[in-house]
């Protein structure tokens, strides 16, 4: 059955009482400071955050820039952005209400995976004014090796998940949306995986089959995510891609 999007919010609301302990990415200082220097947010700046969430986003950008909203479907995650927001909507990233370049940035971190593309894209990059940025923060399979066995270990841990994504996927979206200058970076958060599948969404068996997949896996995952087994702990190296375009002139 495809994934609606109230299958979508059912899942997040699941997951808002814990979401922000649920990886080290989520307070990673360093990706952080990454996604600043690509993004280059500035004083006058109208910043958009989709997929806002809890507003870890939306914090690196509060009080940086002149005006900051933040867009999301699922009202338990978006109401604890809200104290860094000076909007918050609620709303599907589809079909956002905001004008034709009405923003200087447009972000979205681990949000695609569960949008309807392209057609989510298209819609940050017409939001965004020519010349803006807008930033596609997701994790990715390291490539062809791993592809399989990293995304199951992604579907159990978001049932609700209706994309995986390659390296160059990212870019690619933004291009086809109407992006140029593409640049993109890699990084690569550090992720006891207990932690990680601890997401309250999700059965003990769900998280059980996910290790399964960990001591079941082939040398080609196991070197390309440097993944430690040690006394039962499982730590993966997992890879993000962050893709940033500009839109063009229409």
């Amino acid at each position: 059955m495809p994934t609606a999007d109230h299958d979508v919010v059912a899942h997040f609301t699941a997951r808002a009482g814990g979401y922000d302990r649920s990886s080290s990415w989520c307070t990673d200082d360093e990706l952080h400071n990454l996604v600043l220097s690509l993004t280059e947010p500035q004083p006058h700046h109208h910043v958009l955050d989709v997929a806002c969430g809890t507003g870890l986003v939306s914090r690196l950008f509060a009080g940086r820039v002149q005006r900051l909203v933040g867009v999301d479907i699922t009202t338990a995650m978006a109401v604890q952005a809200r104290p860094y927001l000076d909007d918050l909507v609620l709303a599907p990233a589809e079909s956002l209400p905001f004008p034709d370049g009405a923003f200087d940035v447009t972000i979205c971190r681990q949000g695609i995976q569960f949008m309807r593309l392209p057609d989510a894209v298209r819609e940050m990059v017409r939001v965004t004014r020519p010349g803006g940025r807008v930033a596609l923060i997701n994790l990715c399979a390291y490539g062809p090796q791993d592809r399989d066995e990293w995304f199951e270990i992604l579907r159990l841990r978001n049932p609700v998940r209706r994309h995986f994504f390659m390296p160059g996927d990212l870019a690619a979206l933004l291009r086809e949306a109407g992006c140029t200058d593409l640049e993109t970076r890699r990084y690569v958060s550090v992720e006891d995986v207990d932690v990680w599948s601890d997401n309250g969404a999700i059965d003990e068996e769900a998280r059980e089959a996910i290790r399964q997949v960990y001591r079941n896996a082939s040398p080609a995952i196991l070197e390309l995510h440097a993944v430690q087994l040690t006394d039962g702990r499982i730590v993966d190296r997992m890879l993000f891609e962050i893709t940033v375009g500009r839109p063009n002139a229409a």
